[in-house]
Order: structure tokens, then C-alpha cells, then sequence
């Protein structure tokens, strides 16, 4: 299996995941948008507008990561707005939009995107200097995934903190195509 068979069926079903829940939060909160979007789980963590520029951030530098090119100038944007978006968190439809940008370049890469290696070394630099020496696999596994689903994760925590009803069936709603007929619970 080609790793970019895991990276870009979880970025679509989840980013898509999140659209949807925004898209709840928009119909349930439609005068407290803007105070969403500035909503925290605790005082030192990002607010949701970040969450969501991250998580977007996440998927398209995986994607680049592993095919071992330069990132976009859509990646050092969405950056550039997370680090303002505690002053200017945007809109619910600025939020959709921006994982509306990412499903479309992440997916477009995809047909495109050779397979490589899993033992293929990839150097992970984060800003603060550390550098990480990992194998294509070890990325994956040990940050692309775990990064991507920590924002998505933290933004549908701050989603429920805030009172949009989701549960268990939005967080899963990818997983329903392949429920077998006639096992759904009756309500």
C-alpha cells in the first residue's frame, strides 16, 4: 500500500467531516459565529479558527512532504492567517472555504502522486529548530496522521464545548457507506 493510500482518504473524509460540523454549527449558532470561532478548550490552546487552518495546513503539507517537493504558498497562507486569527478568526463560510481549498489541492496532488518508498528518509524541520530523521513510514505514522487528527479532534471538542450537537454518526459519517444493510439501530 502506497502512503498517500492512508493520507488522502483520511484528509477527505475527515476534512469533509469538519465542513459538515461547521456547517451544523452555522444552523444551530448563527448569531454566535464569530464568538465560535474564537472558542478555546483551555487558555493555552489555539482557538477553533486556528484549529481549522491547521488542520488544513496539516493535509497539504503531508501531501508535499511525501512527494518530496516544495510547499505552496496556500500552506505559509493558511499559516500566516492562523497566526492572526485570535484578532481575525474569520467566518464560518471563510472556514468551509479554506477546507473547501485544501480537499480540492490535496485530492488534485493525489492523482498525480507517485508512490514512494516507505523507507525513504524524510528530515521534518519545525519552526523552533528541531529537526526529526524519519523514514516516509515513520512520518506518516508517528506525525502526518497524528498532527492532522489532533486540530480536527481539538476543533470538534471546541464544537461540542460550545453546544453544536454532534456525536459519535458525525464524526463517522465516512463509515455509513459500508454499513451492512439492514444493521442500523432503530431510533
Amino acid at each position: 500500500m502506497m502512503l498517500n493510500d492512508i493520507l488522502i482518504p483520511t484528509h477527505t473524509q475527515m476534512l469533509g467531516a469538519l465542513s459538515a460540523w461547521l456547517g451544523k454549527a452555522e444552523e444551530t449558532l448563527s448569531d454566535g459565529a464569530r464568538a465560535l470561532l474564537t472558542a478555546r478548550l483551555a487558555p493555552d490552546m489555539f482557538p477553533l479558527s486556528i484549529q481549522i487552518r491547521f488542520a488544513c495546513v496539516q493535509a497539504q503539507e503531508g501531501v508535499f512532504r511525501l512527494r518530496q517537493e516544495t510547499f505552496p504558498t496556500s500552506i505559509a497562507v493558511l499559516l500566516d492567517e492562523g497566526r492572526n486569527a485570535s484578532e481575525h478568526p474569520g467566518s464560518i463560510a471563510d472556514a468551509r472555504a479554506r477546507i473547501a481549498e485544501t480537499l480540492t489541492l490535496v485530492q488534485a496532488i493525489a492523482a498525480d502522486t507517485p508512490g514512494i518508498d516507505p523507507a525513504t528518509p524524510i528530515a521534518h524541520a519545525l519552526p523552533q529548530g528541531m529537526v526529526f530523521d524519519l523514514t516516509a513510514e515513520q512520518y506518516v505514522r508517528d506525525w502526518a496522521l497524528p498532527q492532522f487528527y489532533f486540530h480536527v479532534m481539538t476543533a470538534y471538542a471546541i464544537l461540542r464545548a460550545q453546544g453544536v450537537e454532534l456525536g459519535k454518526p458525525d464524526y463517522v459519517a465516512h463509515m455509513f457507506a459500508y454499513l451492512r444493510p439492514g444493521t442500523e439501530p432503530s431510533r
